[in-house]
């Protein structure tokens, strides 16, 4: 069974960045799409940022021009470059991989933005 596991998490100040990333444990293939979601306590889990596998990329309003996410399909790596970042971009962060047949998650990081 792949797992993904996340990494860059951490606190920044506000206005700082942070990059994300998300690495499989093994091959992936007939990848749909791959993406970053968010969940803050008491909320449901959000999509943050999503790529397909025909490299179009979709974000929430809230991100636009301050998140990108890009992939190495190669390394099966996803990863989130954050800047600009605001105290209400903290969450626990997850990536997702979504498969024709399976769809992997990772365990989340955790991202706090401090005002």
């Amino acid at each position: 069974q792949v797992q993904l596991a996340e990494s860059g998490g951490g606190l920044v100040q506000a206005g700082g960045s942070l990059r994300l990333s998300c690495a499989a444990s093994g091959s992936i293939f007939d990848i749909n799409f791959m993406g970053w979601y968010r969940q803050v306590p008491g909320k449901g889990r959000e999509l943050v940022a999503l790529i397909t596998s025909g490299g179009v990329t979709t974000y929430t309003d809230s991100v636009k021009d301050r998140f990108t996410i890009f992939r190495d399909n190669a390394k099966n790596t996803l990863s989130l470059q954050m800047s600009s970042l605001k105290p209400e971009d903290t969450a626990v962060y997850y990536c997702r991989i979504k498969t024709m047949i399976y769809d992997y998650w990772g365990q989340g990081t955790q991202v706090a933005v401090s005002s």
